[in-house]
């Protein structure tokens, strides 16, 4: 992983009241120190890359990314189109 990271606080109860919004933050990139009682104890930090399923070639992520967005439900657009 070759971006920036950024660093920061967070105490237990920040962690327990806001959950969901600290993980997003390391999955973002950031490295959270988890502090309790002034004391640091944890850090939350991003994994270094998502595992491929196996079989898919290397730059399967960048193929995807060039085809176009289906507006709506996918599943509906893959019923209709084989009606």
């Amino acid at each position: 992983m070759c971006h920036s990271v950024h660093m920061r606080k967070a105490t237990v109860r920040d962690l327990h009241m806001r959950t969901g919004a600290i993980v997003d933050e390391a999955a973002e990139g950031q490295i959270i120190t988890i502090v309790k009682r002034g004391v640091p104890v944890a850090e939350l930090r991003p994994l270094e890359a998502k595992p491929r399923p196996r079989g898919l070639p290397k730059n399967w992520d960048k193929i995807m990314s060039k085809l176009p967005q289906v507006p709506g439900d996918s599943g509906k657009f893959l019923e209709e189109d084989r009606s």
